[in-house]
């Protein structure tokens, strides 16, 4: 059996599975970009607040090089769970087509 796809375009659950990961990856996408840059900037233009010690010979620079790394992680699992809401959405928005 072919799936129409039109009609599955169509329906309101398609339209929210596509407003559930609009709502979830354009503000991640945006917030990573923003974090990921703010480090260079912050060295270029506050150099001196940068090279401030916070613990020992950790500064406010390298203090937010390791911050990427958590914070990396931190986006990766609540998209693993966002992801898991997205998938259950799509096995309920096919199973109502009869395709799964």
């Amino acid at each position: 059996m072919t799936p129409d796809w039109n009609q599955i375009a169509n329906d309101p659950g398609f339209a929210e599975l596509k407003r559930a990961k609009r709502r979830f990856i354009l503000p991640a996408t945006m917030f990573f970009l923003v974090y990921y840059m703010a480090l260079p900037v912050l060295v270029g233009y506050f150099p001196a607040v940068m090279k401030t010690p916070v613990w020992g010979k950790v500064n406010w620079a390298y203090l937010m090089a390791l911050s990427q790394f958590i914070m990396t992680w931190t986006m990766c699992a609540l998209y693993v769970r966002a992801a898991r809401r997205w998938d259950k959405m799509e096995h309920d928005l096919l199973a109502k087509f009869g395709l799964r």
